[in-house]
């Protein structure tokens, strides 16, 4: 009787150690659990703009009264990137030697579709002196698009320069307004340029606010093409424009504004998925701003503060 009590005793014994063993266990892997997910939380609310850029289309007018300056003047406002939108009559090396002055990089120039078909050569050579990592067509004009099956030889044409830029080191780009979104023959000129395009020779810089414009979500092309947007444009929006797409654009300008002044685009949440997007340069711009620097000063303020 005696040893049959001590061993049940001993089995009681060994039993408790174990519940206490699991206890502690679970213990463990609860707070292992929260100390893994606790730094994600941080992460993901700490998640900023580190290298802010300016489309100096924004300052074009300063731009052609004091190249120089304006440039001095956008580097004092807080940013670190520009993309060009012209040179002003400064030759490459001038450029270059200006932005280093003031500690500035171009990573990015906009480029005309003439120059895209015929005098890209050039245009690439100019790249590499100011230094240059992607070359972006902007635009197609409306007598353009008005042609047959443009956007499959646009698409085309595209392949060709991206080929080209390809074997230089630099990445071609093209820009959206809001007119891509509007269906040509039951497809959407955005859609079929992503879909005819090669994906390692022809990125898209997304224009945030125009696609807005266009009543569409970048979010789903975020999903659908993901890191296909190495470049975005961030710029205001009042209201998105009524009427019938596309609108036209001396009634959509209107609506944009500052960053984040009396701004309806939610940009916590589209930048929120910039590493799904593949962004890796983002460009404020303002199409017609009243002061400019007043502006550029504002959307850099906003941004500076923006966690997503």
């Amino acid at each position: 009787m005696f040893r049959k009590a001590q061993g049940s005793g001993l089995k009681a014994q060994a039993c408790d150690r174990m519940i206490g063993m699991i206890i502690t266990r679970r213990t463990f892997l609860g707070q292992a659990a929260m100390t893994t997910l606790l730094p994600t939380v941080v992460r993901a609310a700490d998640h900023r703009i580190d290298r802010l850029g300016l489309q100096l289309y924004t300052v074009r007018t300063e731009m052609a009264k004091d190249f120089e300056g304006t440039l001095a003047k956008v580097a004092a406002a807080g940013y670190r990137e520009v993309e060009f939108a012209g040179y002003f009559d400064q030759n490459p090396k001038q450029v270059r030697a200006i932005l280093d002055r003031h500690k500035l990089t171009a990573p990015s120039a906009h480029i005309d579709y003439a120059t895209v078909e015929t005098k890209l050569e050039p245009a690439i050579e100019t790249a590499r002196i100011v230094g240059h990592r992607f070359l972006v067509n902007p635009f197609l004009d409306e007598e353009m698009r008005k042609q047959p099956d443009i956007w499959k030889r646009v698409a085309a044409t595209f392949n060709k320069a991206g080929e080209t830029c390809r074997k230089a080191g630099i990445q071609f780009a093209y820009h959206n307004h809001h007119f891509e979104f509007v269906p040509v023959d039951g497809v959407m000129p955005f859609d079929l340029l992503l879909k005819e395009c090669d994906p390692n020779l022809v990125k898209m810089e997304l224009d945030l606010c125009w696609i807005t414009v266009a009543r569409q979500d970048p979010l789903t092309y975020f999903q659908r093409y993901p890191g296909r947007f190495p470049l975005v444009h961030i710029k205001g929006l009042k209201k998105v424009p009524e009427g019938q797409p596309p609108v036209p654009f001396d009634q959509a300008i209107p609506n944009i504004t500052d960053v984040g002044a009396h701004d309806v685009i939610d940009w916590k949440r589209i930048l929120a998925r910039s590493s799904q997007a593949g962004i890796r340069h983002y460009f404020v711009e303002h199409d017609q701003p009243a002061s400019p620097f007043d502006s550029i000063r504002t959307s850099a303020a906003y941004l500076r503060e923006l966690r997503f």
